[in-house]
């Protein structure tokens, strides 16, 4: 069962405004990335649904977390299906997220209170997830529909909006300013956040660097 409420879920992701977004099959590299983005700064985490047993892994990490990162806040993304978001809801998952917009998910997480972020590409896709609950919407792939543009102008006529961007986003000043310039409510951030050579090398005290140093950019962008 969820422990964090969808307000409380929301209300974290736009104070902080970064959530990484990340996955590994191996579950002790999982926990040492969770807790090196937990040092930097990090109270609301992504753990992606894109490999087989992936929410075993989910599952265990969950738990763990709630000891040593009790703060966290932990949710799952890469979901596409009612399914796969009641498996996940079933191990705690305190927010879902998914690359597109599902109405079916929408009954499953509003019937437990969590917050589902769902993938859009359009005004009306935006539209029609606030009509169905979603308190954040996620543009996605933010990078190829518009950017910090498409943003700017969504938030024009409809300034209610919460909204987080994935994909195109970058751990630079020059690219979280824009985003945030533009009115963004958070990023979700993954592989240019948790390079390739930095998790082999398990040099997990650089990523807790990264993440300070975007969260500290972020918060001088706003």
């Amino acid at each position: 069962m969820a422990r964090f409420t969808r307000i409380k879920v929301c209300q974290v992701m736009g104070e902080t405004g970064m959530v990484p977004v990340f996955y590994h099959a191996d579950l002790e590299v999982s926990k040492q990335v969770l807790k090196a983005c937990y040092a930097g700064g990090v109270r609301a985490f992504e753990f992606t649904n894109r490999g087989d047993y992936a929410h075993e892994i989910f599952g265990e990490l969950n738990k763990w977390a709630q000891r040593e990162c009790p703060e966290m806040i932990l949710g799952v993304g890469t979901i596409v299906d009612a399914g796969t978001a009641s498996l996940y809801l079933q191990l705690g998952a305190n927010f879902i997220v998914g690359p597109l917009l599902n109405p079916d998910i929408f009954k499953v997480c509003n019937r437990r209170q969590v917050a589902y972020i769902p993938g859009c590409g359009s005004v009306s896709e935006i539209g029609y997830a606030q009509e169905l609950g979603a308190e954040v919407v996620k543009i996605f792939p933010a990078g190829n529909v518009g950017g910090p543009s498409f943003v700017k102008n969504v938030k024009a006529p409809m300034p209610w909006s919460n909204i987080m961007v994935t994909g195109g986003v970058e751990p630079t000043e020059e690219n979280l300013t824009k985003w945030f310039q533009a009115g963004v409510t958070c990023v979700g951030m993954g592989s240019n956040l948790f390079p390739k050579d930095v998790i082999a090398a398990k040099n997990w005290s650089e990523i807790t660097q990264m993440c300070r140093d975007a969260l500290d950019i972020i918060a001088k962008a706003r």
